[in-house]
């Protein structure tokens, strides 16, 4: 019995990537955006096709994807933050309240949005993710993005 197999390819010559990057733990999120960046680099998305906004934390992350949706110019997205756990439930807070957000604006606009949000319960576990010894999750996040914009282009063909 035959099927039909579709998969997104890893490359990323003539896809539009919104990148949104909390400066909140900025010294983990600047090694994310990093890794992203050389992520898309190295799978073909031009320069000038690569668009990179701050925002205050990762709280903010949900509201400013959904305007980079709504202008229509973005094959995919990219969110990039770390909450780290503290004495106090404001991690849960933020970082349920961002998932929950990111994960509402990619079903609406039917954009690809990746969730590379760090949630760690210490800085060691978040700068171990951001490059120091689990690779880095923006250059994963890069590979996704445009994994999935490719992917759902196929879809809709």
């Amino acid at each position: 019995m035959s099927h039909t197999l579709i998969e997104g390819a890893l490359t990323g010559q003539g896809l539009r990537i919104g990148i949104a990057v909390a400066r909140f733990n900025s010294l983990v999120t600047e090694s994310l955006l990093a890794g992203a960046l050389a992520g898309l680099r190295r799978h073909s998305v031009a320069a000038h096709d690569i668009t990179v906004v701050h925002v205050p934390g990762s709280w903010e992350l949900p509201l400013t994807l959904a305007t980079l949706a709504s202008t229509k110019k973005y094959d995919g997205l990219i969110a990039l933050g770390a909450v780290i756990r503290g004495d106090t439930p404001h991690f849960d807070y933020v970082a349920g309240e961002a998932a929950k957000g990111i994960g509402a604006v990619m079903l609406k606009t039917e954009i690809p949005i990746v969730f590379g949000v760090l949630t760690t319960n210490t800085l060691e576990q978040a700068m171990d993710r951001a490059g120091a010894k689990s690779g880095n999750k923006g250059y994963d996040a890069a590979s996704t993005v445009i994994e999935m914009a490719n992917l759902l282009r196929e879809l809709r063909a």
